[in-house]
């Protein structure tokens, strides 16, 4: 390794070995468990010019990345339909129901994930799963990856009283949990869910599995990976193993 290797590696585990002893790691669903936005995408390419948004022309990546992605229902319908909110949630609530279809059987960890969950499990931390989708789809993705009993909370953002990009689903969470945010983090995907974290006073690992590193940067994460196999997510807990005292092995 380079001395700048070595470097970079230092400084991607600055903004969690503060954390030490590390209490709780919290995760959002989509996107960041799974890769899912695909689906998503989909689901919304099919279904908009049926509606004639857009002149018909379907949406494109970076649209989706913008102005959909990670975003509560609530604030898609509003963006979609600003003068008919009820045609708004009856799309929405169409349109999760086609993710469904689509995802089912289909969905895939995000590459590391399992060997995470080891790491975690072995260290006794707390964990709770955070999101801005709808019951049905949390359940769905979080049974389709075997972490039905790996979660001690799920956190909607519709039970909150603001979803993401405000910081109450994970207030929520610390809450539930019982634990401190100056010794939780955030693993998110998405530039709302990044804002909602860092809005809640956590550092947040963001996750480059679908949405661009420039419109992620700009909500302010700690650092970004491509994967929970990222060497500089395992260099940060490695150091936080260190500054916590922990001699285990994080392979």
């Amino acid at each position: 390794m380079t001395v700048s290797s070595v470097e970079n590696s230092v400084d991607s585990a600055s903004p969690l070995s503060r954390l030490a002893p590390l209490e709780a790691i919290l995760f959002d669903i989509d996107g960041t468990l799974c890769d899912s936005d695909p689906f998503h995408y989909q689901a919304y390419r099919e279904m908009l010019p049926e509606i004639g948004f857009n002149g018909g022309v379907p949406i494109t990546q970076e649209f989706y990345a913008e102005f959909i992605s990670g975003k509560h229902n609530e604030d898609v319908a509003t963006f979609l339909f600003p003068d008919d909110h009820q045609r708004g949630i009856k799309f929405t609530d169409d349109k999760e129901a086609m993710f469904r279809r689509l995802a089912k059987d289909k969905m895939q960890a995000v590459n590391g994930l399992y060997k995470l969950k080891k790491w975690i499990e072995d260290r006794g931390l707390r964990r709770a799963a955070v999101t801005n989708a709808p019951r049905k789809n949390a359940e769905l993705v979080i049974s389709t990856l075997g972490l039905s009993d790996f979660f001690e909370f799920v956190i909607l953002g519709s039970e909150c009283e603001h979803a993401k990009p405000y910081p109450d689903p994970y207030l929520k969470a610390l809450e539930l949990l019982k634990v401190s945010k100056d010794h939780t983090f955030i693993f998110e995907d998405s530039v709302s869910g990044i804002k909602a974290g860092v809005a809640a006073g956590m550092p947040v690992v963001g996750l480059l599995t679908g949405n661009p590193e420039h419109f992620l940067m700009e909500a302010k994460p700690a650092f970004l990976i491509k994967n929970f196999e990222d060497p500089k997510l395992w260099a940060a807990l490695e150091e936080l193993d260190r500054k916590s005292g922990v001699t285990r092995s994080a392979a």
